[in-house]
């Protein structure tokens, strides 16, 4: 199996699971640096993949991502940085990955969690490449449970992974909550409007913030495409996406 390690709490959980499941012996871990990836980003993931026992590889990106803006250069003139320098980044990792694992013979497991792919906090043919979504029905605050509570009986995560900021790394000082509401508050409306399928009224009326509740509706409709192409997810909770999700990819708001 294959796992691409960033030093944050996704794939840690992810290639922890993978470890136990088909034995560390059988799980290599993909470290894929960039100019952003903080220090942390590599000695976290390192430390994480000696207490687990999986091989690991790094395969550095800045040098690719010069050869992309050098052959953009011209089409992006005039155009200011933005998410799509940050796609190209996610996307030479998933391209990376998958050649590793057309390569090796190997099935690629994705690292995104339940609060990423509902709110389309992803990118299509970047970090969402893979055969199978492990943790994709798990919010994000549920994985630092399963985290901790596995970390009491094998204390193989490190500390620094369980405390640090979640970050793509994909923008100097970039945090997950520079485009998500904080995660405490996203998991609840996440909760009752998909395992609970209820209307934004219905949550507004609990006395959660109106604008705040409406956007998170709003990324979860805009995200269904995203999601209409990933791979398969293990079932978790009551409602995960995939075969308990069917939504129109179009549809009036």
């Amino acid at each position: 199996m294959l796992v691409a390690l960033s030093g944050g709490i996704d794939s840690a959980l992810t290639a922890a699971i993978a470890a136990a499941a088909v034995g560390p012996e059988n799980v290599l871990g993909v470290m894929m640096p960039s100019c952003y990836s903080s220090p942390g980003s590599i000695t976290d993931s390192v430390d994480l993949a000696r207490n687990l026992g999986i091989k690991t590889l790094t395969l550095p990106i800045s040098a690719i991502m010069g050869t992309y803006q050098e052959v953009l250069a011209d089409p992006f003139r005039g155009f200011p940085p933005d998410v799509t320098e940050e796609n190209i980044q996610s996307r030479i990792r998933g391209n990376l990955l998958m050649a590793l694992s057309n390569k090796y013979g190997s099935l690629l497991l994705t690292t995104g969690n339940k609060s990423e792919m509902a709110g389309g906090y992803c990118t299509l043919y970047g970090d969402m490449n893979g055969g199978l979504a492990v943790i994709a029905d798990l919010p994000k605050m549920m994985v630092y449970r399963v985290a901790r509570w596995r970390n009491r009986l094998h204390p193989d995560i490190p500390e620094a992974i369980l405390t640090k900021a979640p970050s793509a790394e994909l923008r100097p000082g970039q945090t997950d909550q520079d485009s998500l509401p904080p995660y405490e508050l996203l998991d609840q409306i996440l909760e009752l409007h998909i395992e609970q399928c209820q209307s934004a009224e219905e949550i507004i009326a609990q006395g959660f913030d109106e604008p705040t509740v409406r956007r998170v509706l709003r990324l979860v409709r805009m995200a269904e495409f995203k999601r209409k192409q990933a791979a398969p997810v293990l079932k978790v909770t009551s409602r995960a996406f995939g075969t308990g999700w069917r939504m129109p990819i179009v549809r009036r708001e």
